[in-house]
């Protein structure tokens, strides 16, 4: 049996329109009433949180000054999940095809994602992806985890996924950030890395994936030809 097991946000989910929201959001709450700051374009933040440029630089490049960078930052954590803005996040192109692609080929399909259960619940309400991942292929935090960094808390999802899940011939984790290669890695998984995420393909290549690709798409294509050949 093959496995692909995907991150939420990235392969599936564009988060770039919420990212963008927040931004704007918190830039006009810090500034000072007839401060003058230069917001940014979509794509112009975009390319910096994928060239994982800090916060408190996005929000200097903005205008505002040490002290009101660090009131962004903080204004920014409390916000970014905060439920109202999940309503921006949108489909990534061709994620609903890959998906029945998956299906189709009779791939065992899993998703892993940092979003808590009700964030997850949500999403899969908002857009219909629920009848993709039954509760048993679901792995993500619960409600009240207490975060600490993706690249160490997915890596935990990761081993406790290999250990309830049945046996596969054949895994791979497809996403979109060092936190995704990590946790394959580590667990002598393939990693997958997708491109249409928060990390550009610099970023991505520092981490030293199998593969990057485009999108979910062209990672299920991979996958769909590596079991070909590796049952020719």
């Amino acid at each position: 049996m093959i496995r692909l097991i995907t991150d939420f946000d990235g392969p599936i989910i564009d988060v770039s329109e919420r990212y963008y929201r927040v931004y704007q959001l918190c830039l006009e709450k810090t500034r000072h009433p007839e401060q003058a700051v230069t917001q940014l374009s979509k794509a112009e933040f975009w390319q910096l949180k994928r060239s994982k440029v800090p916060e408190k630089q996005i929000a200097i490049l903005s205008g505002l000054d040490e002290t009101q960078a660090k009131t962004f930052v903080n204004l920014r954590r409390q916000t970014v999940h905060a439920h109202p803005y999940f309503q921006y996040d949108k489909l990534a192109p061709g994620a609903v095809a890959a998906l029945e692609q998956i299906q189709q080929a009779g791939i065992d399909l899993a998703v892993m994602t940092m979003r808590r259960v009700r964030e997850l619940d949500y999403a899969f309400g908002q857009h219909d992806l629920g009848k993709f991942f039954p509760e048993n292929r679901c792995y993500c935090l619960s409600n009240d985890y207490l975060k600490t960094r993706d690249i160490d808390d997915k890596p935990l999802l990761m081993a406790r996924a290999l250990v309830e899940l049945p046996p596969a011939s054949d895994v791979w984790m497809v996403g979109d950030t060092e936190a995704d290669i990590i946790a394959a890695k580590k667990h002598g998984i393939k990693a997958i890395a997708v491109e249409c995420g928060i990390r550009d393909r610099v970023r991505l290549q520092q981490y030293q994936p199998d593969l990057i690709v485009k999108d979910l798409n062209a990672a299920v294509e991979c996958v769909l030809n590596a079991g070909f050949a590796q049952a020719s």
